[in-house]
């Protein structure tokens, strides 16, 4: 479950009393949209031209996972997007993206990333599933303690019920409207999310 950076609105302002709230994952500055879902790896399997490239499958596996053809019945997700180098410093995977393979070299393959997108649901990427490595507009939230929010399923089968529902992205806060009670750092073109208490 992705964690957010957030900082109080106006109505949390005295129930919140924190300049900033940081989640579980990396999440300052323009690095909060970079892959950071699940501590996976992805093995290179002989399949394809290149290892993972976009519109490839891979399995799922318990340590690892392996490319395979998408019409095979081992298929369980495909990749949306593919990117070489330190996942940190590269470029944001789509904002519904699943889940984010972590691909380390081997002979000719080199270090990268793979952004996933489930075959069959669930969804997790998807606005208000609960999950994925991005915070998006109609994401839902809930205060994890000293400051932390994170991401929960909006209809509340994540385990924790979801107190916050993003429904804007915005340059600056200023741009939210006054009903919002909570600003979450999203990321990209606009990194201001404005969240309203449910």
């Amino acid at each position: 479950m992705r964690g957010t950076r957030a900082l109080p609105g106006a109505l949390l302002a005295a129930a919140l009393a924190v300049g900033g709230l940081s989640g579980c994952q990396t999440v300052s500055g323009a690095a909060r949209d970079r892959p950071s879902g699940r501590a996976t790896s992805a093995a290179p399997s002989g399949f394809g031209a290149e290892f993972l490239a976009v519109d490839e499958c891979s399995s799922f596996g318990t340590t690892s996972f392996t490319e395979v053809p998408c019409t095979s019945e081992r298929a369980a997700a495909r990749v949306v997007a593919r990117h070489d180098g330190d996942p940190a410093q590269g470029p944001a995977c789509p904002a519904t993206t699943d889940f984010v393979l972590h691909i380390s070299p081997s002979g000719v393959v080199r270090r990268g990333y793979a952004c996933m997108r489930n075959l069959e649901p669930p969804h997790p990427g998807d606005p208000g599933g609960g999950g994925g490595p991005r915070t998006i507009v109609g994401d839902c939230v809930y205060g994890a303690g000293k400051g932390e929010v994170r991401e929960t399923a909006c209809d509340g089968r994540g385990g924790r019920a979801p107190e916050y529902r993003v429904t804007s992205a915005v340059e600056r806060r200023s741009q939210c409207p006054p009903s919002t009670a909570l600003y979450v750092q999203l990321g990209g073109s606009r990194p201001v999310g404005c969240a309203l208490r449910l």
